[in-house]
């Protein structure tokens, strides 16, 4: 069978150096005036979680989407992490970072999720994982953990320190700068040494 989330998915912005240094010159300006001090989240919810080799409807008025590839850590008891799934975190392309708008974020079936946990023992450092994104075949993204502003227990302590975080509640470690766009009628796989591929075909949503 196939892996699923057992609770909430959170997704985390501004974990990359790249990302953040992108999007610096922005976080001086109103209303912060000041990049953010603690772990910016947002939920991706149920109805977004699409199985690996699944197809993944995308609606006709948006011409491409934004392709996340990252890895999950799947929480367990007393704060531990007990895993690690890769997954593909779609969005409508958007200029937000602090508050991503749910419309943008949440639309059916925009979270690719791997097919199978690799349990935290045998996944090694975190940051020694290394992912790389085709679509159609083609590379289009390598990303290496070693570049995350928090590592795996930095960011779990930093967000556990102002909520909860329950035995299966998931934690996308962050997507990468240059989160390439793809558009109805393209595959996208997501292939990270020790972990079973994730595979998506985008396809248009009937009218």
């Amino acid at each position: 069978m196939s892996y699923m989330p057992q609770g909430t998915v959170y997704g985390v912005l501004l974990n990359f150096r790249d990302e953040l240094a992108a999007l610096r010159p922005q976080m001086d300006a109103a209303p912060y005036k000041a990049p953010p001090q603690a772990p910016v989240l947002y939920i991706k919810t149920a109805n977004t979680w699409s199985a690996s080799g699944s197809a993944i409807a995308v609606p006709a008025q948006v011409p491409q989407v934004e392709v996340g590839a990252t890895i999950a850590a799947v929480m367990g008891e007393h704060g531990a992490v007990a895993g690690y799934v890769p997954m593909c975190d779609y969005s409508v392309p958007h200029a937000s970072f602090f508050r991503p708008p749910v419309r943008f974020k949440c639309l059916d079936g925009f979270l690719g999720i791997g097919p199978a946990m690799t349990p935290a023992a045998e996944a090694g450092d975190p940051a020694s994982f290394s992912l790389t994104l085709r679509i159609d075949g083609a590379t289009v993204q390598r990303i290496a953990f070693k570049d995350m502003v928090r590592n795996v227990r930095q960011l779990v302590d930093d967000v556990r320190a102002f909520m909860a975080l329950q035995p299966g509640d998931v934690l996308l470690l962050g997507c990468d700068a240059g989160r390439p766009l793809a558009r109805a009628g393209e595959r996208v796989e997501i292939d990270a040494p020790g972990f079973a591929p994730l595979v998506n075909t985008l396809v248009g949503a009937p009218a």
